[in-house]
């Protein structure tokens, strides 16, 4: 594994060992840990940091019905990483089972399987989204200037979908094989092309969200193509040589793989589907506080963004480490592994919470150059709630990366909808517009029950919407976890080795 100066990688190998010197994990674990998680950390920094610069770019070069636009355009892009990261779910879990146990000719069809599964199923959103943008973007909003940014930027975007969903594949794949650094350096690396694509497109040429979504779609083209002679060459220059090399010529439509990778992958995407889904809704209840509340929303979901980069690390982390274990039959490693990592995961996200609820007004500047506009202390306050319930995505980020090695994937996809549409959508619809229910009358007992009116929370219910969002995961997939069922289920996903208890 390459080791690097890096400071992201320098935290959280100092909070691990601190942990480590507590007796809370293993100092061995620890680095190993850390050695998956910080290059996929510093891959979901450099995107998520990509994915504000985008906002903050257009704030300042068009304004805040921009950044509503694009944050209304948000959830349709947000449909590629469901259906992408829905099947390199199973990707990781295949490949990461197979690796362990060096069963090297079922993981290169794990992985073609996984290229052609991703491209049928992104293709149609491609179309629907060229086709139909101006009508998808009403469905949320009704201010026509944010309609017509938000759609500029879907129809542009969307011809990204499926490189964004190859993208996952070869990601998953690499940490599987217990290589983080390779996806960490080619993404990170489209994401700061991106970056300057979004300059030289928005500001440079005058072209606004339209720049902004070309960027994207040029971005993702550029990394698809990196993984694909990285993987069928089995080296990259500045890379260097990877154990594993897939075959292009091999067959891609082999039944027993793709039943794998659906079985496994739908309940990943089911969980992603659910928060992309609840985007909708959400964002269409935001709408009712006004623009300027729209434009803090979004900004604050891209700071949430970025405090959620650890999860990206500990729980890709999670699903290789636990699912090697498995493959090789030692379930009470693979145990220890993902109570440690969890608890890991938890210590970095207080950091970072720490960190960005210290300098959250600064941060919330700038993405204006006219804070007139902006209604920054609702930015701010949003902010502060992100920092609060972000700590909890650390217990259900860690458990569902163990789960997913398994092959136990259902359990996350329903914490996920607990959340969302049973707890932070209610909470912030009653923030918005309160909840009258009227007086019933039951003839048959001749009561007559009172009538309840629950006065609007205000932006208290969008605070609390943040925390419920992350609260029910945590309890439902640790819970999940805690039981044991999944050692059991991933069995029916091995190549072979006996269970042990070591």
């Amino acid at each position: 594994m390459v080791r690097s100066p890096n400071p992201i990688r320098l935290v959280i190998l100092w909070v691990g060992l601190a942990l480590a010197r507590f007796g809370f994990i293993s100092s061995e674990r620890a680095r190993r840990t850390t050695n998956l998680a910080w290059p996929r950390v510093l891959t979901g920094l450099a995107r998520m940091s990509k994915n504000a610069v985008d906002v903050a770019m257009v704030g300042v070069a068009v304004g805040s019905t921009a950044i509503a636009g694009v944050g209304f355009a948000a959830p349709f892009w947000g449909l590629a990483f469901a259906i992408g990261g829905g099947i390199a779910g199973g990707t990781i879990a295949l490949v990461s089972q197979r690796y362990g146990a060096e069963a090297f000719d079922s993981l290169g069809q794990a992985v073609r399987s996984s290229a052609v599964l991703v491209v049928l199923l992104t293709l149609p959103v491609t179309v629907l989204f060229w086709t139909y943008p101006t009508e998808l973007i009403s469905i949320i909003g009704n201010d026509p200037e944010t309609i017509s940014r938000g759609a500029t930027y879907l129809q542009i975007v969307g011809l990204g979908v499926p490189f964004a969903g190859l993208n996952l594949i070869g990601s998953r794949t690499f940490v599987g094989m217990d290589d983080a650094w390779t996806p960490m350096v080619v993404r990170a690396g489209g994401a700061a092309a991106n970056i300057v694509l979004n300059a030289v497109l928005i500001f440079g040429l005058g072209l606004g969200v339209a720049g902004a979504a070309l960027g994207t779609v040029l971005a993702n083209v550029v990394v698809t193509a990196t993984f694909a002679v990285g993987l069928t060459a089995g080296w990259l220059p500045g890379v260097g040589t990877f154990p594993f090399s897939v075959d292009p010529f091999g067959g891609y439509f082999d039944g027993e793989t793709i039943r794998d990778l659906t079985s496994i992958g739908l309940p990943v995407m089911g969980t992603k589907s659910v928060w992309t889904v609840a985007e909708f809704p959400m964002l269409a209840i935001v709408a009712l506080f006004g623009p300027q509340v729209v434009a803090a929303y979004v900004i604050a979901r891209r700071i949430w963004g970025l405090m959620n980069t650890p999860g990206w690390g500990f729980g890709l982390a999670a699903s290789s480490l636990v699912g090697q274990e498995l493959g090789n039959g030692r379930e009470g490693t693979a145990e220890r592994y993902g109570r440690e990592i969890v608890l890991f995961a938890v210590a970095v996200y207080v950091v970072a919470a720490a960190i960005v609820f210290t300098f959250a007004e600064p941060i919330v500047l700038l993405f204006t150059d006219d804070p007139a506009e902006l209604s920054v202390p609702t930015a701010v306050a949003l902010i502060y709630a992100a920092c609060l319930a972000i700590v909890l995505k650390g217990v259900s980020t860690g458990a569902e990366g163990a789960l997913k090695a398994s092959g136990d994937t259902r359990w996350p996809f329903y914490s996920q909808l607990v959340g969302m549409f049973g707890l932070a959508i209610p909470l912030a619809y009653l923030g918005a517009a309160g909840l009258t229910i009227p007086a019933v009358t039951i003839p048959v007992l001749g009561v007559t029950t009172p009538g309840v009116s629950i006065p609007a929370l205000g932006l208290t219910g969008l605070y609390l919407a943040f925390i419920a969002e992350t609260a029910a995961p945590a309890a439902i997939n640790y819970y999940r976890f805690s039981t044991g069922r999944w050692k059991a289920i991933s069995r029916g996903y091995r190549p072979g080795a006996a269970p042990s208890d070591d």
